[in-house]
């Protein structure tokens, strides 16, 4: 049974629910801010799939946060090479 905490409800524009699952997290000292990965749930390894990142805001009250649009080409610079240590430290 997959665990709860590795998948994320995002809700779009239009109040349309969607699930992921979370392929990591991490914080960047130099943004100052946490980051998340995360792919379409029940994705199959044999198909592209898709990789959404955003920043993460916890929400104090509770266990949901906010989601935030990544802001700075700096930053996708960042995401991306976190991404490729992901994958190359995966195919070990």
């Amino acid at each position: 049974m997959e665990n709860a905490e590795n998948f994320i409800t995002v809700v779009d524009e239009e109040g349309n629910e969607e699930l992921f699952e979370i392929l990591f997290t991490f914080d960047s000292e130099e943004f100052d801010k946490s980051y998340v990965l995360y792919y379409p749930a029940g994705a199959s390894e044999d198909e592209e799939i898709e990789i959404h990142a955003s920043s993460y805001v916890p929400n104090e009250e509770d266990e949901a946060g906010d989601l935030k649009a990544i802001e700075t080409d700096e930053e996708w610079d960042m995401i991306e090479e976190m991404l490729n240590t992901f994958l190359a430290e995966e195919e070990e």
